[in-house]
This record gives C-alpha cells, sequence and structure tokens, in this order.
C-alpha cells in the first residue's frame, strides 16, 4: 500500500487480490448488482483515502478494505430504509417480485416531479460520469457493453456511475418528498 502512493500498478496488483472476497462478501450482504457498485465504491474509496491505510499485524490491507466496505454496506443500507420510507409517504407500493413496473411507476413519478431539476443537474455532472449514467440509466445498458463503448473497463464504468448518481442524489435530496 506504500507503494500505491506513488505507483498506481501497486494499487491494481491490491485490487486484483482482493477485490473477490470483498465482493463476495458484499454479494452475500445485498446481491450481485449492487455488490459489484459497492466492490467499486470500496476500492475507490480506498485509492482516495490511501495515505490513511494502517495495514494489519501481518501487512494484509484486507482487513481495512473489508471496513470500507462494511461502512459502504451500512451507507446503503441506510438509504434503502430511508428511501422505502419515503415510497410508503408518497403512497407507492412496491412488489420486488415485478420491478419492472413498479420501476416504470417510480420513474415516472420521479421524472414528473425533478425532470427541469434532474437534467440541469445530469448537465452539471463531469462529461465521464454523465455518459455512463446515461446509457446505464437511460438506455438501459449492461455495463460490459458500455465499457466496450468508453473504452474503459466495466470497474470504470461502475464507479463513474455509483459516483454520478450519488452527486445526483445529493444535489436533488428532498425536492421530490
Amino acid at each position: 500500500m506504500r507503494r500505491a502512493g506513488r505507483d498506481p500498478q501497486a494499487f491494481d496488483a491490491i485490487y486484483v487480490r482482493h477485490a473477490r472476497a470483498i465482493h463476495g462478501w458484499l454479494a452475500a450482504q445485498v446481491g450481485d448488482q449492487v455488490a459489484w457498485e459497492l466492490t467499486a465504491e470500496t476500492f475507490a474509496q480506498a485509492w482516495i483515502s490511501r495515505r490513511r491505510c494502517r495495514p494489519d499485524e501481518t501487512g494484509s490491507v484486507g482487513p481495512w478494505l473489508h471496513g470500507i466496505a462494511r461502512n459502504l454496506w451500512r451507507q446503503w443500507s441506510r438509504r434503502q430504509r430511508v428511501d422505502a420510507k419515503a415510497m410508503r409517504r408518497l403512497g407507492i407500493e412496491l412488489d420486488l417480485d415485478t420491478p419492472a413496473e413498479d420501476d416504470d411507476t417510480l420513474d415516472r413519478l420521479l421524472v414528473e416531479q425533478l425532470g427541469p431539476d434532474l437534467a440541469a443537474s445530469l448537465h452539471k455532472l463531469p462529461e465521464d460520469q454523465r455518459a455512463a449514467i446515461e446509457l446505464r440509466v437511460l438506455d438501459e445498458l449492461p455495463y460490459d457493453e458500455i465499457a466496450r463503448r468508453l473504452d474503459v473497463t466495466p470497474d470504470v464504468v461502475r464507479m463513474r456511475v455509483m459516483r454520478g448518481l450519488r452527486t445526483l442524489n445529493a444535489e436533488l435530496e428532498g425536492r421530490f418528498a
């Protein structure tokens, strides 16, 4: 990890060594799709805070990475509870067995209420995040296809989508309740 501050290839080695375990733990908590997003965010957070990393007594950064993943999972879980509470207040019932219908209803409701604000906020995002969100959310393309189109890895796409959605969420928070 000390080398990762100067050498991104060293960080790549950390990713290769630990990503499968992080993803596996997260997948057991939240399912595969969300786990990929949280795994990408775990390593994004690790990169940002790499200078604060304190490996364990064996020199492994695994416990530190799992701590980041656990914190992100807790934040995600909290957001899910808040979202569910807000949806109940709005009178939106979700049937998790038929997500496409519910997603369409929620999407229409949010777009109608947030339309102009959403468009303005989307255009404020960095180009790479906006493109990833448009391809993933609006065009509903899989991460692999988006990665091919943008000439990046699927993990980079996941990171861009997650960061962009987080920014949009923060900017639009409270505007639809």
